[in-house]
């Protein structure tokens, strides 16, 4: 994830697909998933995307969720309801 999708984590904000440069692994909606940067992990959280469909929404603004998938879960690839900082 991008520095700013770092900060706004660990401010308590959820993350969103636009911070997101990277997904690693195979996941499903629901499995909790590492939350990291630098190769350093730093919270946990539960996913509301697969590792498939964030593959193609990474790096794109939450508006554009819904015109590259076919539809929208969430806002936020994990809500901030969902995180836990380590």
């Amino acid at each position: 994830m991008d520095k700013g999708a770092e900060n706004a984590v660990k401010k308590g904000m959820g993350l969103l697909p636009s911070g997101i440069v990277e997904v690693s692994g195979e996941f499903d909606r629901g499995d909790i998933v590492d939350i990291g940067s630098d190769g350093k992990v730093f919270a946990k959280g539960i996913t509301d995307y697969t590792s498939s469909e964030l593959n193609k929404i990474k790096g794109k603004h939450s508006d554009m969720i819904e015109k590259t998938l076919g539809y929208k879960n969430y806002d936020e690839v994990v809500r901030k309801t969902n995180i836990g900082l380590l």
